[in-house]
């Protein structure tokens, strides 16, 4: 049996209007969850990390292994009417958040698919719950707001109009995203792009925590 509810995915509503995504709980289930937060990779500065860029513990390493596995990216495919089986993936991790963070975006055009799967505990800030927006310029006009609870998942098909955001908040916030790509070429050249930025990031951690 896997880690993920794959059932659960299968089962869940799907918005399509302005864009196409779904929110399932406990798509982890929570003993699961509570496992692999302890194995989640120690981060002690903001922004996304390539997960071959992190130290983890081993029920994490099996969470990896699976959601790139051909069963999640069959289901993805149903869910968002996408033949994602085979595609390049991205996986990327967050530990923590910092004020800059949540402004309102849609994610990149050579992105198929994007997939937040979150890792805290209870959330109770007012800050850091993801808004599906319907504007690129208004983080009150939103279709849904889903706090970034252990276990949860939103996963969106990217178009124009994917906008999303959050309010602001700083201190721990951690998810792992997967990402099915338009191209090998496009999935390299992104995790470049978080490589570099990590380095820049660890550099730069002692006074960002300081």
């Amino acid at each position: 049996m896997g880690l993920l509810d794959l059932e659960a995915l299968r089962g869940a509503a799907v918005t399509t209007d302005p864009f196409t995504f779904t929110v399932v709980k406990d798509f982890v289930p929570p003993e699961t969850a509570t496992a692999i937060r302890r194995d989640f990779p120690a981060i002690v500065y903001p922004g996304l990390l390539p997960v071959e860029a992190t130290h983890y513990g081993p029920r994490f390493g099996d969470l990896i292994e699976e959601l790139q596995s051909d069963a999640v990216a069959a289901a993805f495919s149903e869910k968002f009417g996408l033949d994602l089986v085979g595609r390049p993936t991205m996986i990327t991790v967050r530990g923590r958040c910092h004020e800059r963070d949540g402004r309102i975006h849609t994610d990149s055009e050579c992105k198929l698919v994007t997939a937040l799967l979150y890792f805290n505990d209870s959330w109770e800030a007012a800050g850091g719950r993801l808004r599906l927006l319907r504007k690129p310029d208004d983080l009150q006009d939103m279709i849904a707001e889903v706090p970034p609870d252990s276990g949860t998942l939103i996963a969106f098909r990217r178009s124009g109009k994917s906008f999303h955001g959050h309010e602001p908040f700083v201190g721990v916030r951690r998810y792992v995203m997967i990402n099915w790509m338009a191209s090998t070429f496009a999935a390299r050249r992104e995790l470049l792009r978080h490589k570099v930025s990590a380095v820049a990031k660890r550099v730069l951690a002692p006074a960002a925590t300081a």
